[in-house]
Parts: C-alpha cells; sequence; structure tokens
C-alpha cells in the first residue's frame, strides 16, 4: 500500500480549492437570480452562465486539490482526454439541472429532479477525474465512502439549487455559496478519503501529462474565466435598475390634460 497525502503544499491547496468552489457557486447563484427575474433569451443566457460558473467552480475545485495528491513510491500523471471529458460532464450536467429548476413550472419536482441530476453529475465528474490518474500500482475504493461522497454531491447540489431559488440579497447569496463551497469540497475530500492505492515499482515512464503541465495551466484559465464573469455579472446591471432607468429617461407622453397648460401657448402679458 502506498502512502496517500492529500496535502503535500499544506493548506495551500485545500484553502485555494474551497474559495474557487464558493466563487463559482456565488457567481452561478447571482446569474441564476437574474435568470429568474428575466425572460426569452437573456433567461436562457443567464441560466447558461450560471451553469458554467458552478460546473467550472466545481471542476477547478477538484483539480486544485489534486495538485496537492500524492502518493509514495511512484510518480502521478493525467490522462488529458478523460480530464477534459471530465471537465466537459461537469458543465453539460449542471447546465440541465440549472435549466430544470430555470425553466420547470413545479418547481418542487424541478428542484428535485436537478438536485439529483447535478449531484450525480457532480460525482461523476469527481470518478472520471480520478480515472484520469496514471501511477505505478492499482487504485481501489472503499464502497461505504464513495456512496457518501454520492450522497453529499446529491445533497449539496439539491441545497445550492434552492438557494438559487429562494435567495436574492447579496448576503443571503454569499452565505450559501459558503456553505455551498464546504460541501463541494467535503464531497472531494470524503471520495479522495475512499481511495486505496497498491503501489507496484516500476522503472517505465508513465503516460499522460503531469499537474504542472497541463492541470495547474487549465486551472489557472478556468479561474480567470470566473473572476472575469463575476466582474461583468458585478458590473451588469439588474432587470429592476434597469426598468427603473428606462422610467426615468421615457419622456411624458400624456400630453396636456383638461385644466393643466399645454406650456406651448404664449405668455400672459405681465401687468405693471
Amino acid at each position: 500500500m502506498g502512502h496517500l497525502d492529500h496535502a503535500t503544499f499544506g493548506w495551500l491547496t485545500p484553502v485555494l480549492s474551497y474559495a474557487m468552489a464558493c466563487i463559482g457557486a456565488a457567481l452561478g447563484l447571482r446569474c441564476t437570480v437574474r435568470a429568474l427575474g428575466a425572460t426569452g433569451r437573456s433567461r436562457r443566457n443567464w441560466l447558461i452562465t450560471a451553469a458554467s460558473a458552478i460546473g467550472t467552480g466545481i471542476w477547478t475545485m477538484h483539480f486544485v486539490a489534486m495538485l496537492g495528491f500524492g502518493v509514495s513510491g511512484t510518480d502521478i500523471r493525467y490522462d488529458v482526454p478523460l480530464t477534459v471529458l471530465s471537465l466537459l460532464v461537469a458543465m453539460v450536467v449542471v447546465c440541465a439541472g440549472v435549466f430544470a429548476v430555470g425553466y420547470g413550472r413545479d418547481r418542487t419536482r424541478a428542484l428535485l429532479l436537478g438536485g439529483l441530476t447535478t449531484g450525480l453529475g457532480v460525482a461523476s465528474m469527481h470518478y472520471l477525474g480520478m480515472a484520469a490518474v496514471r501511477l505505478h500500482g492499482d487504485i481501489t475504493y472503499d464502497p461505504t465512502r464513495v456512496g457518501l461522497s454520492v450522497l453529499i454531491a446529491v445533497v449539496a447540489a439539491t441545497v445550492a439549487l434552492w438557494a438559487a431559488l429562494h435567495t436574492t440579497s447579496p448576503v443571503a447569496v454569499t452565505v450559501a455559496s459558503l456553505v455551498m463551497g464546504a460541501a463541494v469540497s467535503s464531497m472531494h475530500y470524503t471520495g479522495m478519503f475512499a481511495v486505496r492505492v497498491r503501489v507496484t515499482p516500476s522503472g517505465t515512464a508513465l503516460p499522460g501529462a503531469t499537474a504542472m503541465q497541463f492541470i495547474f495551466p487549465l486551472a489557472v484559465g478556468l479561474g480567470s474565466y470566473l473572476f472575469l464573469t463575476s466582474a461583468f455579472v458585478a458590473l451588469s446591471p439588474t432587470t429592476g435598475e434597469r426598468e427603473a432607468s428606462a422610467s426615468a429617461q421615457r419622456p411624458d407622453e400624456r400630453g396636456p390634460q383638461p385644466g393643466e397648460p399645454s406650456g406651448t401657448g404664449p405668455r400672459p402679458a405681465r401687468t405693471a
């Protein structure tokens, strides 16, 4: 059995991964709130942005945490196609869950279906990412902890979607995103504590890319996307603000009413 270290850089990777999960959740919740107040194409665009933010945040959280993963007695590489596939899975399933909530007529049914779909998708993303790990040896899992990690993912996703429906103020969204970040991190590390590795020493080169060659640049790029999108959403006016601005700029189209001066006729002469 190889010794597993889940934090080879100390607290850096757990804290940074938690921060990325919180940012993705906060951005996704804000975009969902905007979507529920919009209609037509605008609603669709906000929901797509929400799904991409949450999916990106979850995936970035996972692989930033994986930067701190190490096994004694073997190097670690990552299969690039499988790693990219895990990102696409995260995006697609989160999008399905968010759209179920955004367009569902029966909110309770949509919430349960969306939470289940998104939670299973998050778990699939995690274990696809783990399937991309290449090392000298075999990886096995504790079934009980795997089941617990899937349960945490489903509950976390359901809570996040419920928060998207019921939180509107920035303070409530911030609290909800902190809770969501903690739930996603808990799911990840529960899944990681289910891992067992039997190392088989070998001198052959491992296929795939190292974390610093592939995972780190991709995580930095996706993290930058989250920050830039957060700035865009923060600066973008809400539906209420746009309506208030349009109302303030709209001219008075009533015309002169009986008993009111028209404002266009000659002024009365001033008496001495």
